[in-house]
């Protein structure tokens, strides 16, 4: 349930915590830090986002001590930037990798910026606390909350994370928008929050709230009542007599008396006329926002909160099975490497915290399986046998394409199989949705491609039958591994091999060429170094930057341990490795297979945005992959910058990003990286060049940089990326999916690169039904079309299930152009969960106060520790349910 009231408290010293980041400002109620270019100073959604999940996240480590290590001491973090890499330092061990978390913080600074740039959100003033609409924004809000929530509890976090930007934004947009800080509250509004109680003291429509102002700066406009009120903007709704606009250069209703405005967004008076207590402002943004992460948390349960953040250092686990009578070896291999894995890591750090199962054959597949519990996973693994359907091909990218949908970002899947794919026609989409989910997916293939006879088929088939699995693989920055029965055991080992946290070193070229060694860099940042080779190979041979080689005899060597099941070598270097540049050399028939990963904390996160500087709200308008002819920026966010090779070095630094096509590796271009904000948080942005945009194509990008000492640095992104042809925009209800309703959804596609003659189709997983007014579209330059699909959930339709609506944009008949792809996640309710989220009319609210569902084992967390310091230390409370970091003074 979400508590009736809150205590009027004042942080005390230790709550003073919470405010550290903001002193200096660095980065502005605007939406993220590309608005800094337009107020520098401010403080933005994604700063107040960020800063707040890394105080509860410190509150969560405080409360509960790591296994097996010290526990953390609030003084060590006083009076410095709290930093996503020294908390899971501090709280995991030295050089654990914060990827993960970053991520999940960066989905949901993300979508909450978003709410200022999509068009079913920009302009809609509840969303804002816009035009007075107080009331209605704090349903909205506390709706966006408990949607979070339900989508949590049903283990989709990304449609979660969504939730949870949206509802920051419209809190946030509460403190910038309203009087509240005018007021000259010195707290976060006491009943925000809180669905039972009703907020107090509004203002009525006839009651005059400014006086006129004509100049950019506006202190003295607001009358000075005590009624709580908030600016218009726009002309929708109209503003009425007497009344406050938002304010700034962009709102029209600044312009009609009384002139001027309130809006605290920046330190620009262009576009806040109350620029002055921006901070103020912020302060009080920042205190709200961690409050209303404390609630999440509280609800959850400290580890489906963790979950939601990805606050731990390990992936997940998820396997796609091929369960036909052929496939006992492969099974097995299966489960011996997930028991291993539950086993190995159980209680530790790398411990997965999220498990996926989807079985496949013909002519069926599924359905998921997803836990957070292994025993669950093991017991469901162990369950699946080889039975029937021994002929050949199989479903296996529809299988693999519902993995994906229920896979967290950033995870490998292994999908074990000896078959082709029977549905091939699903390449391309599966292509795509890799890349959105930013996962990774390796086969374990249990079959020669050039045969032609084996197990039974219904028909002969091609040797390039496979070659769907390599697009998908090649896509996804994965691997196709070919084995036989006898060896599927040993070579499965690289399942926990590739959960180690490893990146992928860059090999130059990045395409075999025969007689030509391969190149990688190795940096005292690297550890563990695996170097895996398959294929048809005749001899290879590794050396290091002395000149020592070691070839492809099994067993001990002068550079590590070799170990060879097969055509599949797994070669594992020797620590410490030395510095500077390697060779291998392979010689073999065809092309061969050679990976070269290591562990570090040292890697990077990226994603691509349109710069809006034209408008209210200045920003990044986030994009899934660049546009063909938009301009588009490239955000880098270096993880693990505190990585030292030796006590005392100074800090790494990365100079520019080389763009390389793919898959021939040709370098496309050199784009120099500027940092964005203070250089401990690792932003980095670029300008993509216009030649890059101008066609539609795949491209690879490698970070590359200077260790403290001068030392060459080099990584790569684990997935490629693709220039699309044409903007595709998909967007649904901001709430769930009720059985038996038929719910509008909005289409969008727009060419900024010439002409299109598109051909639109659509799908929606499962198979509900799905129609659309817009089937075809011919597209001038910078022409846009607007379409309307309707999904009709049927009454059948399982709560909890997510739904995943697909439009594919492509060229008619034999264009050239690729198709470009846009998904959809929504998420199925049972009418009782409805009611519930719609009309909350009192404090115990089933929808929280319920435990979570049958198949997430966790418990709701004990409500804090009372009184469990020393005298004038601080200490840990729960009142009405919210979890707030108090001194004892202001107890």
């Amino acid at each position: 349930m979400f508590p009736t009231e809150v205590p009027q408290s004042h942080p005390g010293p230790s709550a003073l915590l919470l405010l550290q980041l903001l002193l200096p400002p660095t980065s502005a109620f605007f939406p993220n830090i590309w608005s800094l270019l337009a107020a520098p100073g401010s403080i933005t959604h994604q700063d107040l986002t960020e800063e707040a999940a890394l105080n509860v996240t410190l509150q969560l480590f405080l409360e509960q001590p790591p296994p097996g290590r010290p526990p953390l001491r609030l003084e060590d973090f006083l009076g410095r930037t709290l930093l996503a890499d020294d908390l899971f330092a501090a709280y995991f061990g030295p050089g654990s990798p914060s990827r993960r978390f970053r991520a999940a913080l960066g989905e949901v600074s993300r979508a909450n910026a978003a709410q200022d740039f999509l068009p079913a959100s920009k302009n809609d003033p509840d969303l804002h606390f816009d035009a007075e609409r107080l009331g209605q924004g704090r349903t909205r809000l506390v709706g966006a909350l408990r949607e979070t929530l339900v989508a949590a509890r049903a283990l989709d976090h990304t449609l979660a994370r969504q939730r949870l930007g949206a509802a920051l934004h419209a809190l946030q947009d509460f403190y910038s928008h309203s009087n509240w800080v005018e007021l000259g509250e010195q707290q976060p509004h006491p009943h925000l929050l809180w669905p039972r109680q009703e907020l107090q003291n509004l203002a009525q429509v006839s009651d005059p709230t400014c006086s006129d102002c004509e100049e950019l700066s506006c202190p003295g406009n607001w009358l000075g009542f005590t009624l709580l009120t908030s600016g218009y903007f726009g002309t929708h709704p109209p503003k009425p007599s007497g009344k406050c606009s938002h304010g700034g250069h962009f709102d029209r209703s600044s312009s009609q008396p009384p002139r001027g405005g309130i809006n605290k967004d920046s330190t620009s008076p262009g576009f806040s006329p109350h620029h002055m207590l921006h901070l103020q402002a912020a302060k009080l943004a920042l205190l709200a926002s961690i409050q209303a992460f404390s609630l999440l948390r509280s609800r959850l349960g400290d580890r489906d909160f963790s979950r939601l953040l990805d606050i731990t250092p390990a992936s997940s686990l998820s396997f796609v099975l091929d369960t036909t009578g052929s496939m006992g070896e492969e099974i097995n291999a299966a489960k011996i490497q997930a028991r291993h894995i539950v086993e190995q890591r159980r209680g530790s750090p790398m411990e997965p915290m999220h498990y996926v199962l989807v079985p496949f054959h013909d002519p069926g597949f599924g359905p998921v399986f997803t836990t957070s519990d292994p025993d669950s996973f093991w017991q469901q693994l162990n369950e699946i046998h080889a039975l029937g359907g021994g002929d050949e091909p199989e479903m296996c990218l529809s299988a693999l394409q519902l993995a994906l949908l229920h896979t967290p970002p950033l995870s490998d899947i292994f999908v074990f199989t000896d078959a082709s794919p029977k549905d091939a026609f699903l390449t391309n989409q599966v292509e795509s949705l890799t890349q959105e989910r930013r996962c990774r997916v390796t086969f374990l293939v249990t079959e020669d491609p050039s045969r032609v006879q084996g197990r039974a088929r219904r028909e002969v088939l091609s040797p390039l039958r496979f070659e769907p699995y390599k697009a998908v693989a090649l896509a996804s920055g994965g691997e196709v591994i070919f084995t036989k029965d006898q060896h599927i055991q040993d070579v499965a080992t690289i399942v926990g091999e590739s959960m180690a946290a490893l990146v992928t070193l860059p090999l130059d070229p990045p395409v075999m060429v025969p007689g030509q060694p391969l190149v990688f860099s190795v940096d005292g940042l690297l550890q563990r170094i695996t170097v895996r080779i398959h294929g048809d190979i005749s001899s290879f041979w590794i050396k290091n930057p002395a000149g020592v080689s070691q070839g492809q005899e099994e067993g001990m060597g002068p550079l590590g341990h070799t170990r060879r099941f097969g055509q599949f070598w797994m070669v594992t270097m020797d620590d410490p490795l030395q510095t500077g540049t390697w060779e291998i050399q392979v010689t073999a028939e065809g092309t061969p297979g050679v990976r070269v990963q290591a562990q570090t904390s040292l890697d990077f996160l990226f994603h691509f945005g349109i710069p809006m500087e034209d408008g209210p709200h200045p920003g990044l308008y986030p994009l899934t992959q660049p546009v063909a002819g938009l301009q588009t920026q490239l955000l880098v966010e270096v993880t693990g910058l505190g990585s030292r090779a030796s006590p005392g070095d100074p800090q790494p630094h990365f100079s520019h990003v080389i763009l390389r096509g793919v898959p021939e590796g040709a370098e496309l271009g050199q784009v120099p990286l500027e940092p964005v904000g203070p250089p401990e948080r690792g932003l980095l942005a670029a300008s993509l060049p216009a030649k890059l945009l101008s066609t539609p194509r795949p491209f690879s990008l490698e970070l590359i940089g200077q260790d403290g000492v001068g030392r060459r640095l080099h990584r790569a992104a684990p997935q490629p990326s693709t220039v699309v042809p044409v903007l595709l925009e998909l967007s649904g209800p901001s709430g769930f999916l009720a059985p038996g309703s038929k719910v509008p959804l909005s289409l969008r596609v727009a060419s900024f690169s010439g002409p299109q003659d598109l051909d639109l189709r659509t799908s929606v997983n499962p198979s509900f039904s799905l129609t659309s007014n817009l089937s075809r579209a011919h597209l001038e330059l910078n022409e846009s079309a607007w379409g309307r699909l309707w999904l009709e959930v049927p009454d059948s339709a399982a709560p909890d299930s997510v739904v995943m609506v697909t439009v594919t944009a492509a060229g008619r008949e034999a264009s050239p152009v690729p198709p470009t792809h846009a998904f959809l996640r929504l998420l199925v309710l049972a009418p009782a969960q409805q009611d519930q989220l719609a009309a909350p009319t009192h404090s115990h609210d089933p929808i929280f106060t319920t435990a979570t569902p049958a198949f997430c084992p966790f418990t709701m967390m004990t409500q804090g520790r009372a009184g469990a310091g020393l005298s004038g230390s601080p200490w840990w409370g729960t009142v009405g349910g919210v979890l707030l970091l108090l001194g004892l003074d202001s107890w």
